[in-house]
């Protein structure tokens, strides 16, 4: 939600006057306008941006697909090293899962730059050859263009700008391309933890929301299974000595149906996943479903896990069993003073060009959320802003780009010359 509409104690206070103070200079700058250069860089770097984009959009990596997130791998660490920059590969922490990439550019200024993009996307194989990037009025789409090939490939037009103005007022500036954000990035959370205890601040290339926000909150995510052991047995000759593990399912779903909210700001429970049966003539032994769970608190994770094991203490299909295994992935991004200050800054850059950025947050979790468990201040949502995202019809908005650009080039440059103050952690 914006600053104004949250209540401050003394201390919050002091840290907002402190953060006023050190935006002092780009309040100036926002008052003079845009850095001319940057601008004009921005500009002339537009055609370049589409096409890697094309290019990025039209070779599937679905969360998975190790091939083909290789392949995307590899042209984000060519163009990395093009930049300068010392690149290396980190093996993923879960099987079945392409390599992440780590590309790091020294400079001689203060700050320790944290960048987090993500090359896969919940698409499978020939999805891009079937519906290719395409370019319609002043949309793009294609399989991930927003979520977030778009930002993946903003990040390196960011890095070029800087490389080809000869811009090094910053420490270090770390591009991690996380394998598996989709999924909860099982193949980088240690990945990410630790890097993010070596910088200053991280920015994460999500997409930004319509019609053009910067994310300050997001919702945590995990999974909760339900698995239900039955007994088989033929369906036409014996059925009464099975015992249904899919019937009872279903009973256990039941139970649960209208206890917590499927939609809103709040805590939410979806049921995404459900598998039974394997054959038509067989009583299924076996069934299992999982339950999307979006929560801002942690308390609220425990609330809805505790009430999914009570139920699964009773059983409607005798000699049935159910198991409730747990599958976290990411924790909330909180607001807080930390993020505030960032977005602060962030919109005083959007100000050099006469424009106004709004600060939202949303269900979608993201790995800003670990950088900042370990103490590092973290802004989401710096990608261009797009929207149906994980479906057929996802787009980016194209007017969004070149203004995307600058911000995200600018905000480089300031928290490279003056990074914010860590938060603990």
């Amino acid at each position: 939600m914006p600053v104004s509409r949250r209540r401050f104690d003394a201390a919050s206070s002091i840290r907002l006057g402190l953060a006023l103070a050190l935006l002092a200079p780009l309040a100036a700058r926002a008052a003079a306008g845009p850095d001319v250069r940057v601008l004009a860089a921005v500009k002339a770097e537009r055609a370049d941006v589409l096409g890697l984009l094309r290019e990025v959009v039209d070779i599937d990596s679905g969360t998975g697909d190790a091939v083909g997130g290789a392949k995307v791998a590899a042209l984000v660490a060519d163009r990395l090293r093009g930049l300068g920059a010392e690149v290396r590969t980190e093996p993923a922490e879960a099987p079945g899962l392409p390599d992440n990439v780590v590309g790091v550019l020294k400079g001689d200024g203060r700050g320790k730059i944290l960048i987090i993009a993500h090359l896969d996307t919940v698409f499978g194989p020939g999805t891009a050859q079937a519906r290719p990037f395409a370019l319609e009025g002043d949309r793009a789409h294609g399989p991930g263009v927003g979520d977030e090939k778009g930002g993946v490939v903003e990040a390196l037009a960011a890095l070029k700008i800087l490389h080809d103005l000869g811009y090094r007022r910053y420490a270090s500036i770390t591009y991690l391309l996380d394998d598996s954000e989709e999924r909860g990035s099982p193949g980088s959370t240690r990945l990410i933890k630790r890097l993010a205890q070596e910088n200053d601040v991280e920015l994460n290339m999500e997409p930004g929301d319509p019609p053009d926000a910067l994310t300050v909150w997001r919702k945590g995510s995990a999974g909760i299974r339900l698995v239900v052991k039955g007994r088989a047995a033929h369906a036409g000759m014996a059925p009464q000595d099975g015992r249904n593990a899919a019937v009872e399912l279903i009973h256990q779903l039941d139970a649960l149906a209208g206890r917590f909210p499927t939609f809103g700001d709040g805590v939410t429970v979806n049921l995404t996943v459900m598998r039974a049966g394997e054959r038509n003539n067989v009583i299924p032994d076996l069934a299992e479903a999982t339950l999307n769970v979006r929560f801002r608190r942690t308390e609220d994770l425990a609330e809805v896990l505790a009430r999914v094991e009570a139920d699964a203490k009773t059983v409607s299909v005798p000699d049935t069993s159910v198991q409730v295994i747990r599958d976290t992935a990411f924790p909330p991004l909180v607001e807080g003073p930390a993020q505030d200050a960032l977005a602060a800054r962030a919109q005083a850059i959007y100000a050099e060009l006469g424009k106004t950025i709004g600060l939202s947050g949303n269900g979608g979790a993201s790995e800003s959320a670990l950088a900042q468990a370990v103490g590092v201040p973290a802004l989401d949502g710096l990608g261009f802003v797009g929207g149906d995202f994980h479906t057929d019809h996802e787009w980016i908005d194209l007017k969004s780009v070149e203004p995307r650009l600058y911000l995200f080039t600018r905000l480089l440059m300031e928290t490279g010359a003056r990074p914010p103050a860590r938060t603990g952690g």
